[in-house]
């Protein structure tokens, strides 16, 4: 318990370090909100990576949930009435804060991060069950990578658009058919990083089935909830893999 209590804090102070050198990046020299979400989108799936051979700690059901609830709390000091009087705390959010977001901002941002702990956590059960643990890194790496360089792709090189809807607004947003192929072809490399965890059956089916269903939940999802529909239709496509 004493090392997960010093992974956590250690993860807590660094990803709020990195939001700030963000948030000054932003304000300072106007790099686009755009980046700077995904940089930090990179480091908070990677960095637990990281810390866990520093830290290292046994995973269980129950650190699982305290490092979701350790997740989200986070978030609190991000509160319009902290933010408002803090100046260090609005140079943070102001890594994370879309202008074509505002004011739904942060109700996506936890919500998404809710949403996608209660994917998540019950398909590392079910994997940890059936012996495929790979099966959740198959999917933080799609959904890391993938997702984390589809906006930028998007935004950079993305000729094709198409609208998508977001939840608590009628609004239309867009995306790229240039940033969903990013997804699709991370997808193709990961699952063949991981050919060697599937029989020659199911890494066929893999091949057939993971980048589409990761692309479609990825191109379909609302407007930053992203993340909870790659776990979802990730995970499904890997446990009907699993049964050839």
């Amino acid at each position: 318990m004493g090392n997960l209590i010093l992974n956590q804090l250690t993860e807590f102070l660094l990803i709020h370090v990195l939001a700030l050198l963000l948030g000054l990046s932003v304000k300072k020299y106007q790099l686009r909100v755009n980046y700077t979400r995904k940089i930090n989108h990179f480091f908070v799936f990677f960095l637990p990576y990281l810390l866990k051979t520093i830290f290292p700690f046994k995973e269980t059901l129950i650190t699982q949930i305290i490092i979701a609830c350790t997740g989200l709390a986070t978030l609190g000091i991000y509160l319009k009435p902290i933010r408002n009087n803090v100046r260090l705390v609005r140079l943070m959010f102001a890594a994370f804060d879309r202008p074509e977001d505002r004011p739904f901002t942060l109700k996506w941002l936890f919500t998404q991060y809710l949403i996608t702990y209660l994917v998540a956590i019950p398909l590392w059960v079910l994997f940890n069950k059936l012996g495929h643990t790979e099966a959740i890194s198959i999917i933080i790496l799609i959904n890391a990578i993938g997702d984390g360089l589809a906006e930028p792709v998007g935004i950079t090189w993305g000729k094709h658009k198409y609208a998508v809807k977001a939840i608590f607004t009628n609004r239309a947003y867009t995306r790229s058919f240039e940033g969903s192929a990013i997804v699709f072809l991370v997808a193709v490399i990961v699952v063949a990083l991981f050919q060697n965890h599937f029989n020659a059956s199911q890494f066929i089916v893999a091949l057939l089935t993971v980048p589409i269903l990761s692309t479609l939940a990825e191109a379909k999802s609302p407007h930053t909830w992203d993340s909870p529909f790659i776990f979802l239709f990730t995970g499904i496509a890997l446990l009907g893999v699993y049964q050839f």
